[in-house]
């Protein structure tokens, strides 16, 4: 196709073209199509939006900004054109700017649902719960049958404790969607709320039948399971997931309480395996480094410096303390030296590990990984909530900064521990716990399975620790 035969017809007819291979999922034909009009047409604002649209489907946010902002400068008055740029720069990380362009949009195109829509997402995400919820209820107003506006409306409604109306949101999605798996979800974790347990039971059996893997709804279902009183059965549900799942992590996890509320200690103890599974590592200097106090002195100065960092970070466990992003994009000085550490010690941890086809932790042991690693920095007051981490396979953290208040062994102040779950994981049973007291230059490497939280501890003095996790691949 050259030029010529798009000067043959008019630009609209070779949009349209363009367009109906783009509808069709033919981006590179799609493509050529937009490029062809900008040859004839260099300031054609739609062909550059669009070219823009497909490099964010494409993986490249930032060629997509590039592209939209462009046309924007060509006609500002677009309101898709400021919808489509937030999606790319939500895709790049930049919240904030995309938040600021999903309100322009808005401003231009105040009924816009999928900017409505857009805009609650990012909202939800910043932690403005909220105000998030009014978008997603201006979303379906506009636009009553926006199936995953109303499913985010229903999961928000209940974040901000409006269980009833949380519950209404989702079966409306079910009236337009019944197959909706992740709506019976939010129905069933509602509906248990509500004190109603069976009812609960048959929401999330629902979820669980139409996606049988969905770890949501069988995680759910047997959190409602428990607290109904029926630990064998729950104890089935993750036997049965994990012979389809080895490995998976919440439901592992979920494992381990009902073995501890069943009194089958054995068991536990094979499962959880503090003494063979979490290993400590102390560090010497890595290179270019007098000593470890002359690294962590770096390295703790280059967190309070990240860009990332952020305090309170919105779906995290961290309270009374910030939050990076991933340190290991684009690490550099003591995060790339950090990195290394991290690597060689983990090899060296999977080398020494036994073989053992029956333990779901051994057996899964990936042939492929790679590294996340994120900090946080607690003062005054500063800890963390009981959790995990469902998408890794090993999880650790190294102490770059303690206070002095951890090195007492009354207190155990600032101190990790290992055992007690989630507030919602309602234990019939107290869990023995297991705590580790942090040092700098500590290493601690444990299963992702295992839940843990951070004491808290009263003084003003920082505590610095990065987290990282080993999340297989292929």
């Amino acid at each position: 196709m050259g030029t010529q035969s798009v000067k043959r017809m008019s630009i609209g007819d070779a949009l349209e073209r363009g367009m109906a291979h783009h509808h069709g999922g033919q981006l590179r034909e799609a493509e050529a199509w937009y490029r062809k009009v900008l040859e004839v047409r260099p300031d054609n604002p739609d062909a550059q939006h669009l070219l823009g649209v497909i490099a964010r489907q494409s993986g490249r946010p930032d060629v997509a900004v590039g592209l939209i902002e462009r046309a924007i400068a060509l006609n500002g008055g677009n309101p898709t054109y400021h919808a489509n740029l937030g999606t790319a720069l939500e895709a790049l990380g930049k919240r904030d700017d995309a938040i600021a362009a999903y309100r322009r949009a808005l401003e231009i195109k105040s009924d816009y649902p999928e900017a409505l829509f857009e805009l609650g997402a990012a909202l939800e995400m910043d932690g403005q719960i909220a105000e998030a919820a009014t978008c997603f209820a201006r979303a379906v107003a506009v636009k009553p049958d926006f199936v995953e506006a109303h499913y985010r409306q229903g999961v928000v409604l209940r974040l901000l404790g409006r269980t009833k109306e949380a519950v209404a949101a989702e079966q409306r999605v079910l009236a337009l969607q019944p197959d909706h798996a992740e709506a019976h979800v939010e129905i069933g974790r509602g509906l248990r709320n509500l004190g109603r347990l069976d009812d609960a039971v048959a929401a999330l059996q629902r979820a669980a039948e139409i996606k049988p893997d969905l770890d949501d709804a069988l995680f759910h279902l047997s959190i409602a399971l428990l607290e109904r009183g029926d630990p064998h059965a729950v104890l089935a549900e993750c036997d049965a997931h994990l012979e389809r799942r080895p490995g998976t992590v919440r439901m592992l996890a979920l494992k381990a309480i009902v073995l501890n509320d069943l009194g089958m200690t054995e068991a536990l103890d094979s499962l959880c395996g503090y003494d063979r599974f979490v290993r400590p590592k102390k560090f010497e200097a890595p290179d270019g480094y007098a000593n470890m106090e002359a690294f962590n002195d770096e390295f703790g100065r280059y967190v309070c410096a990240h860009p990332t960092l952020e305090f309170e970070r919105r779906g995290h466990a961290t309270r009374f303390g910030g939050h990076t992003g991933d340190l290991l994009i684009n690490a550099a000085g003591p995060a790339a030296a950090f990195e290394k550490m991290v690597r060689a010690t983990v090899e060296d941890y999977m080398r020494t590990l036994p073989d053992d086809p029956s333990h779901p932790f051994l057996a899964t042991r990936p042939d492929a990984w790679r590294l996340t690693a994120w900090a946080v920095v607690m003062e005054t007051r500063g800890h963390q909530l009981p959790h995990l981490h469902p998408a890794a396979w090993l999880s650790g953290v190294y102490y770059v900064m303690v206070p002095e208040a951890t090195r007492s062994t009354e207190s155990m102040e600032g101190w990790i521990e290992f055992g007690k779950p989630e507030p919602t994981l309602r234990c019939k049973v107290t869990p023995e716990v297991r705590r580790y007291q942090p040092e700098e230059g500590l290493m601690l490497l444990f299963p992702s399975y295992l839940y843990h939280h951070t004491v808290p501890f009263e003084t003003a003095e920082k505590r610095i620790s990065i987290a990282f996790d080993v999340i297989p691949e292929g």
